[in-house]
């Protein structure tokens, strides 16, 4: 699948979401609807560590509280210089709740991408797919 633009530019307004007081590193989630819906998520940070948040799950949380089941991809912007991968849990949720080749796109704020899959991610995941 090919990156457009226009993702990076929503994913950054995305990150302006974020709510980060203890770690000020903030991350901002773009989930595409196969409907090319946008869905926003940034990260929620709270003093009770656990109750914490990251962008990607926000979004796909948004997404299903929604009833929106079915995505194109997701785009993972930071404020690091370089293109940052999902923590083990939102790849974890992003396993059960996308398909395994859906792209997942990191990118840096100035514009640098690297794509890979859900299944790159997390390869040999288990999942509630999995169960079935």
């Amino acid at each position: 699948m090919e990156f457009k633009e226009e993702w990076l530019k929503e994913a950054l307004k995305a990150k302006e979401g974020a709510y980060t007081p203890y770690s000020n590193f903030n991350v901002g989630a773009l989930l595409i609807t196969d409907e090319d819906e946008y869905i926003y998520g940034a990260n929620i940070e709270n003093a009770a560590y656990p109750a914490s948040i990251c962008a990607e799950r926000t979004a796909l949380v948004s997404a299903y509280a929604n009833n929106k089941r079915s995505f194109k991809a997701i785009v993972v912007v930071t404020d690091a210089p370089e293109p940052a991968s999902p923590c083990g849990v939102c790849r974890q949720v992003m396993k059960e709740l996308c398909h395994d080749d859906m792209p997942v796109f990191l990118v840096s704020p100035s514009g640098q991408v690297i794509e890979r899959t859900v299944d790159d991610l997390l390869p040999l995941g288990f999942s509630g797919k999995d169960m079935e």
